[in-house]
């Protein structure tokens, strides 16, 4: 087997921001791995709070790639490298290999039914709630939004977005800006707005006082659940979880851990690092098991690739064999 390795650079249609961060750009890596004549596909962003750069993304598949062609199996790259994107982008691609060679398509070897999706559509932050509400306006096509929201009046903009767009379904993401008290005073508030979640509010291990309080408004861990080792803690603070396949290291572990999330009766969301269509496709094997999808990162970007998924009034139809597995 050989194992080839390159990045690639996606321009965002416009500045995408979040708390403390934003991209005009959005880089991956993508791995090939190639067998008898058949090339298996696997991309990955990396987890940017855990310093992942596509840098240290390339460096940690070089290190691995002579393992990898010696034949390790998706298995065995469980203990080579730590969940991340660089296993993600591997065990992504060979999971596509896998199909490819054996004629099967991903849902076959997953045992999944495929489905049509309905994923959210983001709104990043802005300077004013008015420009906020504009591009909820903007997005009339799209039933379920996803409103990014930091320390900074977040009451205040998402009356401005329930105002413009009262008809729509609506969780929000504070992307660990918030203090408890923030939480405290704003969550009845989101309640009384509609918000049906509320995803990360507070800072990864800051969140203990989650456990003994009683949100209106239901709670999501995004950076406070990497993987399964974090399950138990997250279980205690949260009502729903959000995978990455990014965070997981990839879909075999993805996997694992909804399954073991249902089992503690855990709401589940699949979520993505922004990215193509082709780190969207294994992201939307998983969304068939989820309660809410956030695959729209091809619609944050100026382009995508071909063949991409299909995205058609919030809804992703189930993708070809030909994109990925």
């Amino acid at each position: 087997m050989k194992l080839g390795v390159h990045i690639e650079r996606w321009p965002a249609k416009r500045p995408f921001r979040i708390t403390g961060r934003v991209w005009t750009t959005f880089d991956s890596i993508v791995v090939e791995l190639s067998r008898n004549g058949v090339v298996g596909r696997g991309e990955a962003l990396g987890v940017f709070y855990h310093d992942e750069t596509v840098d240290t993304l390339m460096t940690q598949v070089e290190q691995a790639a002579d393992r990898v062609t010696a034949g390790l199996d998706r298995a065995g790259l469980q203990t080579l490298l730590p969940a991340g994107g660089a296993r993600n982008a591997i065990d992504c691609a060979l999971w596509d290999l896998e199909a490819k060679s054996s004629g099967r398509t991903i849902w076959d070897l997953t045992g999944i039914a495929p489905r049509e999706l309905e994923t959210v559509f983001t709104i990043g932050l802005e300077a004013t709630p008015e420009e906020m509400a504009r591009q909820a306006a903007a997005a009339a096509a799209h039933g379920l939004l996803k409103v990014k929201l930091d320390g900074d009046r977040p009451a205040e903009r998402l009356r401005a977005i329930r105002s413009a767009r009262p008809d729509a379904r609506i969780v929000v993401d504070a992307n660990q800006g918030w203090t408890f008290q923030q939480l405290e005073a704003v969550a009845p508030v989101l309640a009384g707005l509609g918000v049906q979640m509320i995803e990360q509010p507070l800072r990864r291990g800051e969140d203990g006082p989650l456990e003994q309080y009683r949100s209106p408004v239901p709670l999501c861990a995004d950076e406070s659940c990497i993987d399964l080792s974090e399950l138990e803690l997250a279980a205690r603070r949260y009502q729903m979880i959000n995978i990455k396949l990014d965070k997981t290291g990839g879909l075999t572990h993805a996997l694992e851990l909804a399954g073991a999330a249902r089992k503690r009766g855990l709401g589940l969301m699949v979520g993505c690092m922004a990215g193509s269509s082709l780190a969207m496709a294994p992201a939307f094997v998983l969304g068939c098991l989820c309660d809410l999808v956030d695959i729209d990162g091809p619609l944050l970007q100026k382009s995508d690739r071909f063949p991409g998924l299909e995205y058609a009034g919030g809804k992703v139809r189930v993708f070809p064999p030909e994109l990925w597995g």
